[in-house]
């Protein structure tokens, strides 16, 4: 009787696995599903819906994104982490959710790789620091002396607690030595960039796409990028690093998969999004939005994360314990 019971067991266990090979080698076999806490027509969702397109024509099916905004990113984030980890549902989450997030609500699911499985690196935004031009300053070295005569006096827009504006601003106090004074605002970039023009404000501090606009008229001038090098669709404009060595601020969304997703998947998915951010085209549309992709592979993603979490650390510590 044992011996048939083992017989039994043993070519459940041997069907059982050789059907979730069958299956990993058949994958995608429906649509794939990708959360974003961004909401629709959000710079974060362009993106998305730009790599979901080619994602889709290199799986051989259809990629669909699921907005959930909602608790800063909360939402979203822990809807991806109960999902079922087959490949069929996926997260991307921006640095906001893996940097502000984890760094203030360390109970939520999102650190790596504890809750999720790096896939691949979907873009990076630069920060880009403006200022409008009735300031009279025209570059950063002459905004951080201006800053010196009058301490405390500029202001720069914090959209959010321990958003990457608020780093950012912060940043650039700590290295330049510097004393701004810290603005929150709720409703999102152009209530700053209006500030701003309205001479209520001296610095607004957002990505490329929030600020094109403003800039190309000439009511703001951009006099810095938090990228370690200039863009390159905008050689002229320097990068803050170049006044204050190491400086480095940028956002990026990266895509992730619920823990547990086998790691054949995960592999055939990360060669996918490599193949789909190389495209010329794809990293043309993404220029335009102020995003600049680079392939990376699951160890690499992890790596990036790690090491963006550990920069912002001290920060995030700080605006925690003064509120």
């Amino acid at each position: 009787m044992r011996r048939q019971l083992f017989r039994i067991l043993a070519a459940w266990l041997l069907f059982a696995g050789g059907a979730q090979a069958f299956a990993e080698a058949d994958y995608p076999d429906r649509p794939i599903k990708i959360i974003t806490h961004s909401a629709a027509g959000g710079a974060p969702d362009v993106l998305l819906r730009l790599v979901s397109e080619r994602l889709g024509k290199i799986l051989g099916q259809q990629v669909v994104v699921l907005n959930e905004p909602g608790a800063g990113g909360a939402v979203a984030a822990r809807g991806a982490a109960i999902a079922v980890p087959d490949g069929n549902t996926l997260y991307m989450p921006a640095a906001s959710a893996f940097v502000t997030l984890a760094g203030l609500q360390p109970n939520l699911p999102l650190q790596l790789p504890r809750d999720f499985m790096p896939i691949g690196f979907i873009a990076e935004q630069p920060m880009v620091l403006a200022v409008p031009a009735a300031l009279g300053v025209s570059n950063l070295p002459e905004f951080i002396a201006l800053a010196k005569r009058q301490p405390g006096k500029l202001s720069y827009a914090a959209t959010g607690r321990g958003t990457l504006t608020q780093l950012t601003g912060e940043l650039l106090k700590a290295r330049a030595g510097i004393d701004l004074l810290s603005v929150p605002y709720t409703g999102g970039a152009s209530q700053s960039v209006n500030d701003a023009l309205g001479g209520r404000l001296s610095m607004v501090i957002e990505g490329l796409a929030a600020l094109a606009g403003p800039i190309e008229s000439g009511a703001l001038k951009a006099i810095a990028t938090g990228s370690p090098e200039r863009l390159p669709n905008f050689p002229g404009l320097p990068t803050a690093a170049e006044t204050l060595p190491g400086f480095n601020a940028r956002g990026w969304v990266v895509l992730v998969a619920p823990l547990g997703t086998p790691e054949e998947i995960v592999n055939k998915l990360s060669e996918a999004l490599r193949s789909a951010v190389a495209d010329p085209a794809y990293q043309n549309r993404a220029a335009v939005l102020g995003s600049y992709s680079r392939p990376m592979t699951p160890p690499q993603v992890l790596a990036y994360i790690e090491a963006e979490q550990q920069m912002w650390k001290p920060f995030l510590e700080k605006i925690a314990t003064n509120p």
